[in-house]
């Protein structure tokens, strides 16, 4: 009989505050409406019925960033367009996500090469947790980022750091 034993009320789950906090992000998702263009329409059919994002916790689709926790950037950013969706991700809530959605979020797409205002790559803009390539992707390949996404939060973690010593690397995941 170890000590522990008969100490805790019937039904009381121990965890850890990291699986608790994680698990708990991780099936609640709430991504922004922020569609450019035609990878738009494809991020609205996975809010419809035929692939039901409620499944995975994420299809309460918000129309503000104080109320999201992730950005779907979907379709071509231009310079015009990007000091607001520079503007839109700094007013969303810490933890904050960016899924880049189709070859023109992504590169540039087919307007880079040929056009002076398309920004090549919404990472230059806000940093990006998963991409979803195609031109435009389906939504099941929509799907499968915000699968990875919560494949990514699962393993966060609350703890500090540990201290670096200067001029010393940062470990990738830190």
């Amino acid at each position: 009989m170890s000590w522990i034993q008969n100490r805790f009320e019937e039904g009381l789950i121990v965890t850890s505050l990291d699986w608790a906090l994680n698990w708990a992000r991780m099936n609640s998702i709430w991504p922004m409406t922020f569609g450019l263009a035609c990878c738009a329409i494809e991020m609205m059919a996975l809010g419809a019925s035929r692939f039901d994002l409620e499944r995975f916790g994420a299809g309460a689709f918000r129309a503000t960033p104080r109320q999201s926790d992730l950005m779907i950037v979907a379709g071509t950013v231009t310079y015009k367009m990007a000091s607001r969706l520079r503007r839109l991700y700094h007013q969303m809530p810490d933890p904050k996500y960016v899924i880049a959605m189709g070859a023109c979020t992504i590169g540039g797409g087919p307007y880079f090469k040929h056009g002076y205002h398309v920004v090549k790559g919404v990472d230059l803009i806000v940093p990006v947790d998963v991409y979803v390539p195609g031109c435009p992707p389906r939504p099941e390949a929509l799907i499968e980022g915000i699968m990875r996404l919560q494949d990514k939060i699962k393993r966060e973690t609350i703890a500090k750091a540990a201290e670096q010593k200067v001029g010393e690397p940062v470990p990738a995941g830190a």
